[in-house]
C-alpha cells in the first residue's frame, strides 16, 4: 500500500541567464539564484515548496549560429562535472529547505568521454545529493553541440546501460514520482512517453525556448505542445524558460519567458507570460493525479493499442553513432550531417515530397549548399 504523499507547492524559476565563460561567471549566477530559491520558499510558506525547477542551460548558457557561435573547445572550457562543487551550491539549499532541486542543459563533462559535452539534466534530493541524471536525447539537428546519447548509442548504452529505464530514469520519492525532460525533447511525444512508461507523475521540464522557434501567440509552440505532453502521459508538467538573458550576439528576450506549470490533465495552472524575471508557483496534488488514473474513460494509457505503429521505428530515422569516441561534434555544420542523411531518407522512402522542379536527389544537396554558404559567408563557423 503506498503512503499518502501530502499537497505540496512546486516553483519554477524564470531567471536572467548570464551566458558564462568561465568558472568564475557560473558561480556569480548560482548566487543570483540561491537569492530567487530563498524569496520563493520565503514567500510561499504556508504549503511548503518541495520542488523547484529551473531552465536549461541556466548555469552557463548557451550560444547558437552567427557570430557568437563558439565551437567545442570554447565548450569544454566551462564544463563541469556532476556531482560536483557547483551543483553543491544548490545541494545546500535542498539541504535547508529540505527541498528537492531540479534544472537542465548543464554542459556536463562525463569521465567515460572527456574529449566531448553532454547536455544534462539533474535532480538534487533533499540531502544535497544529486538522485538523477539525464542526458538530453532530441539534441536538435541544427542547434545544440553537445552530444546525444544516440550519437554514440553503442559505447553509451556500455556504459550507462542499455534499457529504457537507464536511458529516461524516473526517481520514486516522498514528493511523487519524478522524472525530467529536457527543451527539444519535448517537441515530439516520444521522451515523455518514455518517462510515462516508468511510471512519471512529475516531469520537471527545463528549456531554453527561444522566440524564433514559437513561445508568444499566436504561435505558442512551447505551450500547446507541452500541454499535449501533459494530457497524454497524466502527469504534472513544469516548464521553465529564460526570463532574460545577457549576451553580446542575443537579444535580451531571445528566449522570452512563458514559463509554466501544467497539470496531469493538460490544463494551464500558472503562468508567466512576459520576457522578465519571475517565479510562479502552484500546489501539486499527487493523490489527485493518482485517483484521476483510477479512471478508464479517456485515460491516455489505457487506450494505446502499440501492434499498429511498430513499423514506425523499425528503421532508423535519425542515424545512430554519428559521433563516437574521438569523433565529437567540432561545431554545428559538423553537427548536420545528421540532418542531411535524415532529408535523404524522409524523400528517399516518400513521405517527404520535393518542391516542384526539384528531385528526390536534390534535397540533402540542397541542405548542404545552404550549409557550405553559411559557413563561407561567415554565418556558422568552419573550424
Amino acid at each position: 500500500m503506498s503512503k499518502k504523499i501530502e499537497k505540496y507547492t512546486a516553483l519554477v524559476v524564470q531567471p536572467e541567464v548570464h551566458v558564462a565563460n568561465t568558472r568564475d561567471d557560473i558561480y556569480r549566477n548560482l548566487e543570483r539564484y540561491t537569492k530567487l530559491i530563498d524569496f520563493g520558499v520565503g514567500y510561499f510558506y504556508e504549503r511548503p515548496v518541495r520542488l523547484v525547477v529551473f531552465p536549461e542551460y541556466f548555469l552557463q548558457g548557451v550560444t547558437t549560429p552567427g557570430k557568437g557561435e563558439d565551437g567545442l573547445e570554447a565548450f569544454m572550457k566551462k564544463a563541469i562535472t556532476i556531482p560536483g562543487p557547483e551543483l553543491d551550491v544548490l545541494g545546500e539549499k535542498c539541504k535547508e529547505y529540505g527541498i528537492y532541486i531540479a534544472g537542465g542543459g548543464v554542459v556536463e563533462q562525463v569521465p567515460e568521454f572527456p574529449d566531448r559535452w553532454f547536455n544534462t539534466a539533474f535532480i538534487i534530493g533533499p540531502d544535497g545529493k544529486v538522485i538523477l541524471r539525464y542526458h538530453k536525447w532530441h539534441i536538435p539537428a541544427s542547434i545544440g553541440l553537445g552530444t546525444s546519447p544516440h550519437d554514440m548509442l553503442d559505447e553509451y548504452n556500455k556504459v550507462f546501460g542499455d534499457s529504457i529505464k537507464t536511458r529516461f530514469p524516473v526517481v520514486d520519492t516522498d514528493i511523487g514520482k519524478l522524472g525530467t525532460m529536457t527543451c527539444h525533447d519535448g517537441a515530439t511525444p516520444e521522451v515523455s512517453r518514455a518517462l510515462g512508461f516508468n511510471g512519471v507523475e512529475v516531469i520537471c521540464h527545463p528549456g531554453a525556448i527561444q522566440e524564433v522557434e514559437g513561445v508568444s501567440s499566436p504561435w505558442d509552440f512551447w505551450l500547446f505542445t507541452r500541454r499535449t505532453r501533459a494530457h497524454d502521459n497524466m502527469c504534472y508538467l513544469l516548464g521553465s524558460n529564460w526570463g532574460k538573458v545577457h549576451y553580446d550576439y542575443y537579444p535580451k528576450a531571445f528566449c522570452p519567458g512563458h514559463s509554466f506549470i501544467i497539470d496531469y490533465t493538460g490544463m494551464v495552472m500558472r503562468y508567466a507570460p512576459y520576457p522578465e524575471e519571475q517565479i510562479i508557483a502552484a500546489t501539486i496534488d499527487i493523490e489527485a493525479l493518482r485517483d484521476h488514473r483510477t479512471i478508464a474513460n479517456h485515460n491516455m494509457w489505457i487506450d494505446v493499442r502499440t501492434e499498429g505503429f511498430r513499423e514506425m521505428y523499425e528503421k532508423s530515422i535519425y542515424p545512430p553513432n554519428l559521433f563516437p569516441s574521438g569523433k565529437p561534434p567540432r561545431n554545428l555544420a559538423d553537427k548536420m550531417e545528421g540532418a542531411k542523411q535524415v532529408l535523404s531518407t524522409l524523400y528517399g522512402r516518400g513521405q517527404f515530397t520535393p518542391p516542384a522542379e526539384y528531385s528526390v536527389e536534390d534535397m540533402p544537396k540542397l541542405f548542404e549548399q545552404r550549409v557550405r554558404y553559411a559557413q563561407e559567408s561567415g554565418r556558422l563557423r568552419k573550424d
